[in-house]
């Protein structure tokens, strides 16, 4: 059942780009189908309709209702699917996401691509949603890193922000982030910031290992200061200095054992890799029954 706040949070989630998304079905496609399914061609007769349900098989975070029209839609195949549970809705094992109505050989020929996005794009989203649910109360928002699943990017980013969290840079072009080895190769943090403002119109962020360096980030004046691999002292430490001026993301060694003790430190932001690049994958099941 959604609440007032889970149907808010849909409306203000931007969709996965529309091109990346068939450009992700086309190519899982092309890995899984080859020349065809073998099997459901000899196996399953041409004409055959049958009725497929994408079933939870565990609480979950939906995300991703869509992909099972996107797929169809794809394999140029006459499917209807009604999407039961929208985005950002929390699932009981045996909930019932979608329904698919259409040809069997066709259910079956997209089953495995569809269930494979599916799992993947709940998983990430039901993980980042236990970091956002750990961090309540305090002002700190869960981000997301570049550590994503090679090919997927875009659908993990989107999984990210129905779990309830937010994007850090999709690409390298996305920000200026500056971090140990631009600082030394540029000689200083503040002559790194001024050659960034002047090189692009870009959000540019400084990484900082050390409280000195923060020291130095306050003066120099970035869009936002990254606290990496800090202790919880020091960030105590880093927001003192701060004063609220610039927003802080402490980021490195987050773990669900450290989250809550890092957001009541008073960051702004918390950077958390694993919710894409450890996210367990979502159980849904694909069950299928001919349509009397």
């Amino acid at each position: 059942m959604l609440t007032e706040r889970m149907k808010q949070q849909i409306q203000t989630i931007s969709p996965p780009d529309d091109d990346e998304l068939k450009r992700i079905i086309h190519t899982a496609l092309a890995e899984d189908v080859g020349n065809g399914d073998i099997t459901s061609q000899l196996l399953v007769p041409a004409d055959l309709q049958a009725r497929m349900h994408f079933i939870a098989k565990q609480e979950l975070v939906v995300c991703g209702g869509f992909i099972p029209q996107a797929v169809f839609a794809a394999m140029g195949q006459a499917v209807a699917v009604e999407v039961r549970m929208p985005e950002a809705s929390r699932t009981r094992p045996g909930d019932v996401i979608a329904i698919a109505n259409g040809p069997a050989r066709a259910l079956l020929g997209a089953e495995r691509v569809t269930l494979n996005l599916m799992q993947r794009m709940s998983g990430v989203a039901t993980l980042t949603h236990r970091f956002v649910e750990a961090v309540a109360g305090t002002k700190a928002k869960i981000l997301d890193t570049r550590k994503t699943m090679p090919g997927l990017r875009a659908l993990d980013k989107y999984a990210v922000r129905v779990g309830g969290g937010q994007n850090h840079r999709m690409r390298l072009d996305d920000m200026v982030l500056i971090k140990d080895n631009h600082i030394a190769l540029c000689g200083g943090i503040a002559m790194a910031v001024e050659k960034a403002r002047k090189g692009s119109g870009l959000q540019v962020v400084v990484e900082c290992d050390t409280l000195e360096q923060v020291v130095q980030a306050l003066a120099a004046k970035p869009d936002r200061i990254l606290l990496d691999n800090m202790t919880i002292a020091q960030l105590q430490s880093a927001v003192k200095l701060n004063d609220g001026k610039i927003p802080l993301e402490a980021s490195g060694g987050v773990s669900f054992e450290t989250i809550r003790a890092i957001a009541e430190t008073g960051v702004d932001y918390i950077s958390v890799g694993s919710i894409t690049h450890s996210a367990p994958a979502a159980d849904i099941s694909g069950d299928i029954k001919t349509r009397s």
